[in-house]
Order: structure tokens, then sequence, then C-alpha cells
């Protein structure tokens, strides 16, 4: 017998989001691996782009600012995405790299985990 794991789905980490959409904003995302929705997102100082959080960096990723929405596959150029950045409440089982600083860091910017 062969298990299959179904894959998170786009938004499954949102408990509660700002009328409309005023939670997400369109992003680009650094070059790199595939990352699933979820996934917590620092702001690359020097491009602008963001990338995964990554709490011992020095480059802006060490800051969690936004979580991203729906799937993203692996490339080797930016991508185009969409992120969750403000007034939201947040699954915490559904997320990728949080730890307490990054909650914190969240709440600044009004995504509540829950």
């Amino acid at each position: 017998m062969t298990i299959q794991y179904e894959q998170r789905h786009a938004g499954e980490f949102l408990l509660s989001e700002g009328a409309g959409n005023i939670s997400r904003e369109a992003i680009n995302v650094a070059a790199g691996a595939a990352l699933e929705p979820g996934q917590i997102l620092g702001l690359i100082t020097a491009t602008g782009e963001f990338a995964p959080y990554q709490p011992t960096a020095e480059d802006g990723t060490e800051n969690a600012v936004a979580i991203l929405y729906g799937p993203l596959g692996e490339s080797d150029v930016v991508r185009r995405g969409r992120a969750v950045v403000r007034l939201a409440e947040i699954s915490e089982v559904h997320l990728t790299g949080l730890d307490p600083a990054a909650e914190k860091a969240l709440a600044a910017h009004f995504l509540i985990v829950r």
C-alpha cells in the first residue's frame, strides 16, 4: 500500500484576513528552491526580493515580514508570487520557519499567529 500526502493548499494557513484582498500583495521572490504556502519570508535589503526567513542571516531575511500565500516552484530566476503582509490571523501549525522572533516580528505587521 502506498501512502500519498496532499500538498498544502494556497492560503491554507489563513484563519481570517482583512476584507477583500487588503491582506495580500504581489511580491518578487528570490531564485531558489521550491516553497510551500505558509513559508515565512524576509526581505533581502539589497535587492528588495523576498526569500525564506533565516534568523541567523544578515541580509534582511533575518526579519520576518510576510507569509507566502501559494506554492512556488524551484527557479534560477526571480519568481512572482503573492504574500500575506498585514491584517490576518494565521494557523501556527501551517507555517514553515516559525520561531519566537518571527512570531513577534509578524505581530508588528498585524499578522497574528494562533
